[in-house]
């Protein structure tokens, strides 16, 4: 895991040094609102319906105890006592004062935390997978890389004002677990003859314009990487529209001049700045490997673990929903639920925070991932302490069975909290969630992602949701459209929308209507929702949500 160096360390404190001035400013009114505004989104900092909030990136999603007892404190000290994780695999405080965000932010670089660049037109946090350097499936741990572009892009002079915000997303491994075809940019790392290079994919991106990422390299050697992504921003920053923000993203980008006219044009940059670097880069990246070597594991036995699976039922549903291979037999990957039924997805408390930081601690070798799908991850943990684990996850309300199940909602903050939505979403997921739990119907009904936005920037990722919802306003009455057959993996496919959209008070039973109607439709149980809408079609999900125009038709 990155530790930062004195170089690091020095250049954060200017930076906080220097908003925190920029604050004063504020404050005292030598700047406007909209002299401040830039200034502060470089910081991470949003003026809300009800308060400013403050975005904290987590780099590739990767914290240690520490670092997440920091952030218990700032939720406790400064905010309303939580914290709301996001699909940037970042936390957000909704509640923050504006004289006291400097105060936070110094906190945060006690513990090599920042917000910089976590909003505003340039490149944003650097996401990966979050089973990173424990998946069974691997190739390699994508996180280096991830923080060689994260070191590569924080205050890169060309690329501080963008034509628009810019994702970058990388990956290790086959099974995509990093939505990756929804970003500007993804990174793949992928082997040819027996040599580790990089799948290169360009355009994605949701909002209003859904569009999945295109391959513009094959493989790209080990040894390119940094002169090749400057030669995309940089064409990019060339092209990219700036007249209208709508059109800005470099997915209209490639649409607009075709991939073949951006493929050549990377590539004649490419030629120049890979000259330009010199082999700097690889040396940046070795020494940065350098601090991802595995954890110390210990050999573990398995024989508890599986006594209290065979003798236990609740604690096997736990684990047949929230353990994931783990590379080595003995130990496991732990997915921590922030979705317990009813409550808001992706918050976590102050206290819930310090518990898992002390669980990692004790039995996960330090180690947390924050997850795209707003969840924590344990990502070393021998299997024979899983049955106290468990029971420590239950004690402090984390151990909800229901990773990647109906409830396991991706949900925005939604009208309840941004100044962009058209509609709430919070709500709407705990209506959900608690309606089938009430069901008990979820290990049934298995692999199935609900995905909810409330407005077409869709940082709710709907798009991608097997099951979208999307929120509207509608003469000023909330309208929720639902999208079918998204698909966020290596799959990755973009939803459909079914037709009308439903009011706040029919959007929950229209889902209940099309989800126990997909028990009726499938195969057998080892079909998943996408699969039977993928060999069915559209149709006979149409017709559970919208039965009324079934019997007109009839």
């Amino acid at each position: 895991m990155y530790r930062y160096n004195d170089f690091d360390r020095a250049f954060l404190a200017e930076r906080n040094r220097q908003f925190r001035t920029q604050v004063e400013r504020r404050i005292q009114g030598a700047l406007t609102e909209d002299e401040f505004r830039p200034l502060r989104l470089m910081n991470g900092v949003y003026l809300q319906l009800h308060a400013y909030m403050l975005r904290v990136a987590i780099p590739y999603g990767t914290l240690r105890s520490a670092q997440m007892r920091q952030l218990a404190l700032l939720a406790e000290k400064w905010d309303k006592g939580y914290g709301h994780f996001t699909t940037r695999q970042n936390i957000q405080y909704n509640w923050p004062k504006l004289n006291e965000i400097p105060d936070m932010l110094e906190a945060l670089a006690e513990v090599d935390l920042h917000s910089i660049q976590t909003s505003g037109n340039t490149i944003r946090n650097v996401t990966a997978d979050h089973f990173a350097g424990a998946a069974a499936d691997e190739i390699a741990d994508p996180r280096p890389v991830a923080e060689l572009i994260r070191q590569w892009s924080t205050d890169h002079p060309e690329f501080q004002f963008l034509p628009r915000k810019f994702k970058i997303a990388v990956s290790g491994a086959p099974n995509d677990r990093a939505v990756l075809k929804s970003h500007d940019i993804a990174v793949e790392i992928v082997e040819r003859d027996g040599e580790q290079g990089y799948r290169i994919f360009v355009g994605g991106g949701l909002g209003r314009t859904p569009m999945l990422a295109r391959e513009v390299r094959a493989f790209l050697p080990r040894a390119d990487l940094l002169p090749y992504l400057e030669a995309i921003v940089s064409v990019y920053n060339q092209l990219g529209r700036r007249d209208n923000k709508f059109k800005a993203r470099i997915k209209i980008t490639l649409h607009e001049n075709g991939l073949e006219t951006i493929r050549d044009r990377i590539e004649e940059r490419f030629t120049v700045y890979k000259a330009q670097f010199g082999g700097i880069d690889q040396q940046v990246l070795a020494e940065i490997e350098t601090h991802f070597a595995p954890p110390a594991f210990r050999d573990a036995s398995t024989g508890t673990f599986e006594a209290a699976y065979g003798n236990d039922p609740v604690f096997r549903s736990w684990v047949d929903t929230n353990i994931a291979a783990h590379r080595r037999a003995d130990h496991a990957i732990v997915s921590i639920s922030l979705k317990a039924h009813g409550k808001t997805p992706g918050d976590a408390s102050a206290a819930q925070m310090r518990v898992m930081a002390d669980l990692a601690e004790t039995w996960g070798y330090d180690e947390l991932r924050i997850s795209h799908e707003q969840n924590v991850i344990l990502p070393h943990v021998p299997k024979d302490v899983l049955p106290q684990l468990y029971q420590a996850l239950k004690t402090a309300g984390l151990g909800t069975a229901n990773i990647g199940l109906v409830s396991d909602i991706i949900a925005c903050p939604g009208m309840d909290y941004c100044t962009l939505a058209t509609a709430r979403s919070i709500p709407i997921a705990q209506q959900i969630a608690t309606r089938f739990d009430q069901l008990k119907l979820e290990h049934e009904i298995g692999d199935l992602k609900i995905k909810i936005s409330g407005c077409i920037n869709a940082c709710g990722h709907h798009h991608v949701g097997h099951i979208g919802i999307l929120g509207l306003d509608r003469a000023g009455v909330e309208n929720y459209q639902v999208t079918l057959g998204g698909d966020g993996t290596q799959t990755a496919s973009i939803g459909t929308r079914a037709g009308p959209g439903f009011s706040a008070d029919e959007i929950v039973p229209a889902i209940e209507r099309l989800v126990l109607g997909y028990l009726d439709l499938r195969e057998g149980p080892e079909e998943t929702f996408l699969a039977a809408y993928r060999r069915l079609g559209a149709a006979p999900f149409k017709a559970l949500l919208y039965p009324e125009a079934r019997e007109k038709a009839a």
